[in-house]
């Protein structure tokens, strides 16, 4: 007898690194530009992550690639800012995100209890 498992997330939603989390995070406020999003993450963060212009316009592309995020025009293009903002498709994966830690949360306080017994 096999034994089937069914899924209660959509098949898409997949786990998502810290800095493409905190991005995500981010733009779900409001659209960014990459220095504002540089500054909003280590805010979040509490200072603990610091993305370089390197690594955060590299995410920038795969989002843009995977339609998570879009391009966003801001009327302030004195500076040729490039803003971003969430997509439905980043939000749902953010929300996909949010509740697969929470489920991980959940299992892991459980254990944590059962081990203090």
């Amino acid at each position: 007898m096999r034994h089937v498992v069914e899924r209660t997330e959509p098949a898409e939603v997949k786990p998502l690194s810290e800095a493409v989390f905190l991005i995500l995070l981010s733009l779900a406020e409001k659209p960014r530009h990459g220095y504002a999003l540089m500054r909003d993450i280590e805010s979040l963060s509490h200072g603990r992550v610091r993305l370089s212009t390197g690594t955060l316009y590299g995410a920038l592309r795969r989002l843009l690639d995977d339609e998570w995020i879009e391009r966003f025009e801001q009327e302030d293009t004195s500076r040729d800012k490039q803003a971003y903002r969430l997509t439905p498709a980043g939000r749902r994966q953010l929300q996909g995100e949010l509740e697969r830690m929470r489920q991980l949360t959940r299992a892991a306080a459980a254990r944590l209890r059962m081990s203090e017994a």
